[in-house]
């Protein structure tokens, strides 16, 4: 077996996070009108994470008018997009949460995920956005020996691949930030 894809993997930095996660198999090669359309929906899908995730409003500023409305709208925002999320898929569609470890390169999931075939479509859901998944096209690469897997992504051009290690550094950001936080 190649280790290198999982040695690139592992050289970069990834997330662990319990996403609403799915994989089903996948016929190889897929049709490129299929794989077009597939990265223009995940690239929409990592844009409106993204502009989700955004926080354009310094804390510094909480006399201001103006920051004040925009926090209400922002949480106006909020509020609606998880109406809209929850509307279009109800909790009890959705595919269980599990841990996942993920960067641009690929993704270490429960092995009970992984279809049958060395090819599949892991599909991953972030919870502030549910409703358009991130659907990557993977192949099975090595299983490793605390019951996971690695699956590394297939047919990603650098733009998404690009946009998904945005998505793991600010998730990555996010979680540092956090611990420094904590009382110690």
């Amino acid at each position: 077996m190649d280790n290198s894809r999982w040695h690139e993997f592992e050289q970069r930095v990834s997330v662990e996070e319990l996403l609403h996660v799915a994989a089903e198999p996948l016929v190889w090669p897929v049709p490129e009108g299929w794989a077009l359309s597939l990265a223009e929906r995940n690239s929409d899908t990592l844009a409106a994470i993204a502009a989700l995730e955004e926080r354009r409003v310094d804390a510094s500023d909480d006399d201001n008018p103006l920051v004040q409305e925009m926090r209400r709208m922002d949480a106006k925002l909020t509020a609606l997009v998880d109406i809209v999320n929850r509307l279009l898929t109800p909790n009890d569609t959705l595919p269980g949460q599990r841990p996942v470890r993920f960067n641009a390169r690929g993704a270490v999931i429960p092995t009970e995920l992984v279809p049958a075939g060395d090819t599949m479509l892991l599909s991953l859901r972030f919870d502030h956005c549910r409703s358009l998944p991130l659907e990557l096209p993977a192949q099975r690469e090595r299983q490793l020996d605390d019951g996971r897997t690695f699956v590394a992504f297939s047919t990603l051009s650098d733009a998404q691949g690009d946009a998904i290690e945005r998505l793991v550094f600010r998730h990555h950001r996010r979680k540092v930030a956090g611990v420094r936080q904590l009382p110690g």
